[in-house]
This record gives structure tokens, C-alpha cells and sequence, in this order.
């Protein structure tokens, strides 16, 4: 059976698709056993909002009314879904400057979540993913080439990841979306490699979990996030995975799975973590969550 720890709604996310309901009804209808609810968190700058709310006419103030709306709308469904499948309530996080740890920090104050996700969209304040001439624009302001935006990415990364110490680690290297080569290996570059074995050692450390992550397959990448050179080196330190499909509509959810079941298999990663409820804590903010092992491939009961 399988479980998702990451998806958004089209509900409450303007580039995604669905209500809320219709992607648990969905992920029901696949069989899952867990599915994390983990729309994006609001913004507080205007200058942070997305091309699709700009033209919706979206202020800051009603990005915070959509939040509150999620978690009330999240919160209703898990308990009438209770009985049927494993429902979590989280959120993305969105890194985009050293005053972003306040605002998440808040968020956490002000309703009670079971997760949330530590992601970098943005670097230099620019979004790296949305699309190409935003990646581009970001690339001219670290210095023009993909080497000096990685290593740009993996430091605002790093500065996320101290800051928050992220439950899970969100699409480790989202950077290399829109770069000139998605594929390609990021041992190249020695200064980048270094950062990357840095954070990897942080969340290893402080026992974060790192999301298998599918959407890289359906963007047309050969490997999901994260790459199987990442994915080495976390295994080595002992590190945990988890599996996403970072879903944006019904259509997508459980994309590539088996897949990414495969992928892992090979990599030598025997059991994935998997939160839920129960009577012991994995993190103090999130009271009586934990994470449970288990082999993906095996039937598994709520």
C-alpha cells in the first residue's frame, strides 16, 4: 500500500488542481495508507508573490486567509476520513531569507501541525522552479552559471535547515529543474559537492528524514529527487528516506512509484519512514508523531 508525506491541492495552491477532498478521495481510491496535507505556507513580502497570484490579484493578507482556510478545511477532512486512511496535516515551507524562520516559526505557534516541510524555492529572493527565465534571473545574480547557483542553492539550504531542522527535507535538489543539465552529476563541481556532503551530514545529525521524491520524473528527469550520488551519501551516515509525490492534482498522485520503489531498492535503501500518531514523539513540536519503518513493498494496514 502505498503514502505520500507531500502533495498540494488545487484548492488552496494556484498552480495545482483538485479540492483537497477530491486528492484524498483519490489517494483512497490508490490504496493509500497515509497521505501528508502540505500546502504551501503564506508570504509577507508583495515582492514574493507568484506570477499566478499577481494576475489573480492575491494580496499578502489573503495568502494568510487561504492558509487558515486550508488548515480548517485539512482539519475537517481528517477527522471524516479518519476511519479510511491515515490523513497528516502539514505544510511546505518556503526558505526565501533569514526572516523566513520567524514566519514559519509563527505559523508553527499558531495552529498545531503533525509536519512540515523544509523546501528552498527561491534563491536570491528569486523563484529557481517556476520557470525558465526566473532560473535564469537567479543564475545571472549568483554569477551566471549553474556552478555558482548551486552552491548559492545548497547554502540557503543549509542556513533552512539550521534554522528549522526540518521533520523532512523536501526535494533535496530542486536546483537542478531548469538548469542545463537536470541529469547531470553534481560531482563535478567540487565546491558544490562539498556543500551538498555538509547538509547531508546536518540532517543526519539531527535526524531528519529526506523525501524520495517522484515529481523529478514526471518534470522529465532520469532520477527522482534526490539524485542516486545523494542518496549514497546520506545511506553511508545512516540517514532515513521517506516517499512523496509532491502532487499538484488527482492525476499525480502515486506517480511513479513503483519506479521509485525500484530506484531505492537498488540503492540498497531497505525501509522507508513513515509518520503517524501514536504514543511516542519523533520532534517536541509535533506532540505524539513518529516515524515508523517500513518495506514499502509489503502490504501495510492503517
Amino acid at each position: 500500500m502505498p503514502f505520500s508525506h507531500h502533495s498540494h491541492s488545487g484548492q488552496f495552491c494556484g498552480h495545482a488542481k483538485n479540492t483537497l477532498e477530491e486528492m484524498i478521495l483519490a489517494a483512497k481510491k490508490k490504496s493509500f495508507h497515509t497521505l501528508a496535507m502540505t500546502e504551501h505556507m503564506p508570504r509577507d513580502e508583495t515582492c514574493d508573490l507568484y506570477p499566478e497570484e499577481v494576475e489573480l490579484g492575491y494580496t499578502v493578507l489573503q495568502l494568510y486567509k487561504i492558509f487558515d482556510d486550508y488548515y480548517a478545511e485539512a482539519t475537517r477532512l481528517r477527522e471524516e476520513y479518519n476511519d479510511q486512511l491515515r490523513l497528516l496535516v502539514g505544510f511546505e515551507c518556503d526558505w526565501i531569507r533569514p526572516s523566513s524562520e520567524h514566519l514559519i516559526n509563527s505559523l508553527l505557534d499558531r495552529h498545531r501541525f503533525d509536519l512540515f516541510i523544509g523546501s528552498v524555492h527561491h534563491v536570491h529572493t528569486v523563484p529557481i522552479d517556476y520557470d525558465q527565465p526566473l532560473y535564469n534571473q537567479a543564475r545571472d545574480l549568483s554569477g551566471g552559471t549553474d556552478e555558482k547557483l548551486f552552491q548559492d542553492y545548497f547554502d540557503l539550504q543549509f542556513e533552512m535547515l539550521k534554522a528549522l531542522k526540518p521533520p523532512i527535507v523536501g526535494h533535496f535538489d530542486l536546483i537542478r529543474l531548469k538548469s542545463d543539465d537536470p541529469n547531470g552529476s553534481f560531482q563535478q563541481w567540487q565546491g558544490v559537492w562539498q556543500r551538498i556532503v555538509r547538509n547531508l551530514d546536518f540532517i543526519a545529525q539531527y535526524g531528519g528524514i529526506i523525501e524520495l521524491n517522484s515529481a523529478a520524473l514526471r518534470k522529465g528527469m532520469s532520477e527522482p529527487y534526490p539524485k542516486a550520488e545523494i542518496c549514497g551519501v546520506f545511506l553511508q551516515r545512516g540517514g532515513r528516506f521517506t516517499l512523496s509525490d509532491d502532487s499538484h492534482g488527482v492525476d499525480q498522485i502515486g506517480y511513479g512509484f513503483e519506479e521509485v520503489l525500484d530506484y531505492g531498492e537498488k540503492l540498497g535503501i531497505q525501509t522507508l519512514a513513515v509518520l503517524e500518531k501514536g504514543t511516542a514523539t519523533l520532534d517536541a513540536r509535533f506532540p505524539g508523531v513518529s516515524a515508523v519503518h517500513i518495506n514499502p513493498k509489503q502490504p501495510r494496514s492503517r
